[in-house]
């Protein structure tokens, strides 16, 4: 399957696959909201600080304020942490936090 994508990203112009990486990542992202939300055995009714109609909105989102998105993950007992690092492998730069709550 990697092998077959390789070959389509090859063929496309070199935007054209950042942003379908882009796009990819973001529909990830929903995914993930749900099952975090699964995984604590939280019903969307149950998400404390939301109602049932802006959960299911949020979680099917392709862009979110990290605000929201914190008071979400808290809500159902999840921190969030964001990292900075350099794209380009360079080794004088490291990752780094840029936010944990």
């Amino acid at each position: 399957m990697r092998d077959a994508i390789k070959m389509m990203e090859s063929k496309m112009d070199p935007e054209a696959v950042r942003k379908a990486h882009m796009l990819a990542e973001q529909e990830i992202m929903t995914i993930k909201l749900a099952q975090l939300r699964d995984e604590q055995n939280i019903k969307q009714n149950e998400v404390s600080n939301f109602t049932q109609s802006s959960v299911s909105k949020l979680e099917r989102r392709k862009d979110i304020k990290i605000s929201t998105l914190i008071e979400y993950l808290d809500s159902i007992g999840m921190g969030l942490e964001i990292k900075a690092y350099p794209k380009n492998n360079c080794v004088n730069v490291k990752e780094k936090i840029l936010l944990k709550v």
